[in-house]
């Protein structure tokens, strides 16, 4: 796999619409940017061209799977990713992606490479949270949420029956005094 195979040669289309796709695994991810934290990752790409005299319009559409575990749970799950993204390619006197949405191609280019779009299309469409849809339904198995309700944040903590007022230094138990 090498990043031309995902070369459009645009010069020899005529105008109006053409459709492309693409197959996309962890091998991808792997080979082309080194990024190995989907393995398992199944992903359908399909790209329309709109070329016109004067620019190309792309547009993205992502839907696929990847297999991860929940980060409240641990249980693993398949996580579903779908994004789309639209992609306006222009032509200048010098190659310029700074914006998000144009890419300013060279007079005299033949062919744009879409890999790069593809591997942001997928790496943006991750949740910040892989959340298990039963967790999100409130269906989690009882040893799941014990230990939810442990670990959470601003729980009270755990008791002991040992009075832990009498390990404290003294000189720290006066700090206590400025709580009043």
């Amino acid at each position: 796999m090498k990043k031309k195979d995902y070369n459009i040669v645009f010069s020899g289309l005529p105008l109006g619409r053409h459709d492309f796709e693409y197959e996309i695994d962890e091998t991808f991810l792997d080979v082309l940017f080194d990024y190995h934290d989907l393995p398992g990752i199944k992903v359908n790409v399909k790209v329309e061209l709109a070329k016109q005299n004067t620019m190309l319009e792309f547009a993205f559409k992502m839907k696929g799977m990847v297999p991860v575990e929940c980060d409240l749970t641990g249980e693993p799950f398949d996580q579903e990713l779908k994004n789309s993204f639209d992609l306006v390619v222009k032509f200048g006197d010098a190659y310029n992606d700074d914006d998000d949405e144009i890419l300013i191609l060279p007079h005299g280019e033949y062919e744009v490479n879409l890999s790069q779009f593809i591997y942001e299309l997928i790496v943006l469409s991750l949740p910040t949270k892989f959340i298990h849809p039963k967790v999100e339904e409130g269906d989690v198995d009882e040893e799941a949420l014990d230990l939810l309700e442990k670990y959470m944040p601003g729980a009270p903590p755990e008791s002991n029956d040992d009075d832990e007022d009498d390990d404290v230094d003294p000189r720290w138990s006066k700090l206590k005094d400025l709580l009043n």
